[in-house]
């Protein structure tokens, strides 16, 4: 009976974070995912050029955590830039597509290289977005946690 229901009556497939209003946003994920892309560029600078077998599977381990993360950063962020910040929200901070647009570019940044200023300065586009964020809030005094 259900299944006749469902073919005579199809439900649209929806998405979300965040198709409904729960007004739930928060930078943070974008700065945990970042992190740790951060930090899987750090090991892989630090190990230097794998040379057994073991050593190139911990390696392409820690490219495919590092491309992953940076990837959901950048959905993280656009998120954030499409759904939570609004037409007022750029009268107040005119920069805001713009440093949206670099952040996003920063995630790809990381995952095609192994920079570790590509990561810090993808770190640095997300604690700016972290406090116009937080401004738009009335909440200056949130801080931007690293590891």
């Amino acid at each position: 009976m259900l299944r006749t229901l469902a073919r005579r009556l199809p439900a649209q497939t929806v998405s979300a974070h965040c198709d409904g209003p729960c007004g739930v946003y928060d930078p943070a994920s974008a700065r945990i995912a970042a992190e740790a892309a951060r930090s899987m560029t750090k090991k892989l600078l630090d190990a230097g050029a794998a040379t057994t077998v073991d050593e190139q599977n911990t390696q392409s381990r820690y490219i495919a955590i590092k491309e992953e993360q940076a990837h959901i950063a950048k959905e993280e962020l656009l998120v954030l830039w499409t759904d939570y910040f609004k037409p007022p929200h750029l009268e107040q901070y005119p920069e805001l597509h713009d440093t949206f647009w670099k952040a996003a570019k920063m995630c790809s940044e990381v995952k095609v290289h192994v920079s570790m200023e590509a990561a810090d300065g993808l770190m640095a586009a997300i604690e700016e977005i972290h406090g116009i964020f937080w401004a738009t809030k009335g909440r200056d005094d949130v801080p931007f946690y690293t590891t």
